[in-house]
């Protein structure tokens, strides 16, 4: 388990998560995954964390949580705000980079992004937020885990989330969240 990880689980004891079959996860997307974003999902599942952060996990019955077709829904987003001529941000004019979508803010709008560069590991992409409402981005290092405790623990801060930290953690399943559907 990588040392943000553990920490993580440490804030947040997780519940036990079926593993999931990555290989066809990352055949569908035509990209590998960042292992820590596997361990992520295989360790906690979908679901909220401190009531802002929403994973998206592969294979969740709900599009709006599931990632391949929250990664499909955002490129044709993404590429419909760029022809209507919003500002697309310089670092993705690069040859082969894209994102790929690995949570979101549900209030907002905004979407936490994985910056998929074919030149560097997937270990180390950066996370770009996307303004759920606007052209405007914001850019933090990566891995995905580490930024989440950072963001959950309020050793960096995104004005996406000003409400966090909290005093108190919480994760909550898609699982429990969709229980009472």
């Amino acid at each position: 388990m990588n040392p943000a990880l553990a920490r993580l689980t440490q804030l947040l004891p997780p519940s036990d998560m079926p593993s999931r079959d990555w290989g066809a996860v990352e055949q569908q997307l035509g990209t590998p995954l960042p292992d820590d974003y596997k361990e992520l999902v295989d360790t906690y599942g979908g679901g909220v964390f401190d009531e802002s952060v929403w994973l998206l996990e592969p294979g969740c019955p709900r599009p709006r949580y599931d990632l391949i077709a929250m990664d499909a829904e955002c490129r044709e987003s993404l590429q419909l705000l760029w022809d209507r001529g919003e500002p697309r941000p310089a670092v993705l004019e690069q040859e082969g980079v894209r994102l790929i979508p690995w949570a979101y803010e549900d209030e907002g709008g905004e979407v936490l992004y994985l910056l998929a560069t074919p030149s560097s590991s997937p270990e180390i992409w950066p996370v770009l937020i996307n303004e759920g409402r606007g052209p405007e981005w914001e850019r933090h290092p990566g891995p995905c885990t580490s930024f989440l405790l950072s963001l959950l623990t309020g050793e960096i801060e995104s004005e996406y989330f000003p409400d966090l930290p909290l005093d108190q953690h919480l994760f909550e399943t898609n699982e429990e969240i969709f229980a009472n559907d």
